[in-house]
C-alpha cells in the first residue's frame, strides 16, 4: 500500500428534501473508496462456484490492481485465502512486511538480484527456463534446504514458460534434487475468445507435460491454468486443483466472444472514485475549452473544473467523449483532460459548488461508471483503467 493510503470510514451520502442527493465530499483533491465487504464477497463467489476440492489463489499483483495490496490482502486472508499471487519480488516483501502470512506466489520474477531476497522472505518462485530450475536447485543445495517452487510451461502464448518435451522436463526436475516442484502452471492466451480453438489447444499441450512427468513419477499436487474467465464461466476442464482469479476479484468479468456456457460467478466493483469540485463558473457562448480549444461552447454554459486529470489516472482519451457522475446525473467530459484537472459540464446541476465531490468511477443512484465503459470510451481494458489510478490518489478502506 502507498503511504498516501489512508484508513477512515466513509461518510454516507446526504439526502435533503430541498436539492438533490449530493455525494458527502472528503478533504482529499481526489481518492478511491474500497469496500473491504465487495473484496469479500467476491473472494467467497469465487469461492463458491470451485467448489472446495479446488485451491483459490487471489492475484494482488500492481498494488492488487491499485486497489491497495496490503489491505485487499488483509481482507482475503480473513476470509480464508490460503494463497496470493504477485509479479515480482517487492510485491511479496512489501505483504510479508504487512503482516501476511499466507502462500505468495512470484509469478514474474526469478532475476538474478531478487533471488536471495526471494528466498529469505519465504516467497514462492514461478521457474521460467529449465537453467533458472538448475539455478534453484543451486541456491537450495547452498542452502541445505529443499525449495519449493512453480514451473511454468509455455502452451501456446509464447511469453514466459519453459517450451520443452516432457522428457527434458523430466530429466532436469530429477536432476534438481534439492527442489520440489509442488505446481505446474500455464497462462492462456485468449481465454475470452470461444470462437477460436487456442485455449483447447493450450489446455491439450498443458496435459501432454503433466502426464508425460507423471509417468515419470512427477506429480506436482497443484496444477493450474485459470484465472477470472474460466472460472466465471464454467470451464471446469480448465480449473485443475487451483485457480488464478485476478480481475473477477475486483469486481469485473471481462465478456466473452462466441458461445460459452452461462457465467457462474456473480461480482460486484470494489471501488469508486471521486474527486473534488475545484472550481465552478460560466462561460459565454462561443467560449473555447481546454488545452486546443478542443471545446466551444454552442451557449451560455456552467462548468466545473475538477482537481483531477490524466496524471491520476484518468484516460486522456476521455477529452470531450467521458462523463463524470454529479449528484446522480451525468455530466460530460468537454475539452482536453489536463495532466492535474479536468472540466465538466455543470449546466444541468446548477447547484454544484467548489469542494464538492464528483463520481468518476461508480453509482450514484440508478447512475453508474464502471472500469469496463471507461475503457470502451478510451479504447483500452479495464485492467489499464483500474492500475492507470495514480498511487497520489488517497485510498480509503470502508
Amino acid at each position: 500500500m502507498n503511504d498516501l493510503s489512508v484508513l477512515a470510514p466513509v461518510p454516507a451520502a446526504v439526502d435533503s428534501p430541498a436539492e438533490p442527493s449530493r455525494v458527502k465530499a472528503l478533504p482529499y483533491r481526489s481518492w478511491v473508496e474500497v469496500s473491504r465487504a465487495q473484496i469479500a464477497a467476491n473472494f467467497l463467489a469465487f469461492r463458491s462456484a470451485v467448489g472446495r476440492g479446488v485451491e483459490l489463489m487471489p492475484v494482488v499483483k500492481a498494488d492488487a490492481y491499485r486497489h491497495g495490496a496490503v489491505e485487499v490482502s488483509r481482507t482475503l486472508e480473513e476470509n480464508g485465502a490460503s494463497w496470493l499471487a504477485v509479479s515480482n519480488t517487492d510485491e511479496g516483501i512489501a505483504l510479508r512486511d504487512a503482516g501476511i502470512q499466507a502462500r505468495i506466489l512470484v509469478m514474474a520474477d526469478f532475476l538474478p538480484f531478487t533471488r536471495e531476497a526471494m528466498l529469505a522472505y519465504q516467497l514462492t518462485p514461478v521457474i521460467h527456463s529449465l537453467e533458472d530450475l538448475a539455478e534453484l536447485n543451486r541456491l537450495a543445495s547452498a542452502r541445505e534446504e529443499k525449495l519449493r517452487c512453480h514451473l511454468k510451461i509455455d502452451t501456446g502464448m509464447s511469453r514466459l514458460g519453459v517450451r520443452a518435451d516432457a522428457g527434458s522436463i523430466s530429466q532436469a526436475i530429477l536432476a534438481a534434487a534439492n527442489v520440489e516442484v509442488e505446481g505446474l502452471m500455464t497462462h492462456f492466451a485468449s481465454a475470452a475468445n470461444y470462437q477460436t480453438a487456442q485455449t483447447d489447444d493450450q489446455i491439450a499441450a498443458f496435459d501432454c507435460v503433466a502426464l508425460g512427468l507423471h509417468a515419470t513419477g512427477i506429480r506436482p499436487a497443484l496444477l493450474h491454468l485459470s484465472s477470472t474467465i474460466p472460472i466465471a464461466y464454467a470451464r471446469r476442464n480448465a480449473w485443475r486443483s487451483l485457480v488464478r482469479p485476478g480481475n473477477g476479484i475486483y469486481g469485473y468479468v471481462s465478456p466473452v466472444r462466441g458461445h460459452a456456457l452461462a457465467r457462474i460467478v456473480k461480482v460486484k466493483p470494489a471501488l469508486t472514485w471521486r474527486a473534488s469540485v475545484l472550481s465552478v463558473k460560466d462561460v459565454p457562448a462561443g467560449a473555447l475549452i481546454g488545452y486546443g480549444g478542443m471545446f466551444r461552447a454552442p451557449q451560455p454554459m456552467r462548468i466545473a473544473v475538477l482537481a483531477a486529470g490524466y496524471a491520476d489516472g484518468i484516460p486522456h482519451k476521455l477529452s470531450n467523449r467521458g462523463s463524470v457522475i454529479v449528484n446522480g446525473k451525468l455530466a460530460p467530459i468537454l475539452g482536453a483532460v489536463s495532466m492535474d484537472l479536468t472540466t465538466i459540464d455543470a449546466t444541468h446541476t446548477p447547484e454544484l459548488r467548489v469542494g464538492d465531490a464528483v463520481t468518476l468511477l461508480g453509482s450514484e443512484g440508478n447512475v453508474s461508471i464502471d472500469a469496463q465503459q471507461i475503457a470502451k470510451l478510451a479504447g483500452t481494458i479495464s485492467y489499464s483503467v483500474l492500475c492507470g489510478i495514480h498511487a497520489r490518489v488517497k485510498r480509503i478502506y470502508v
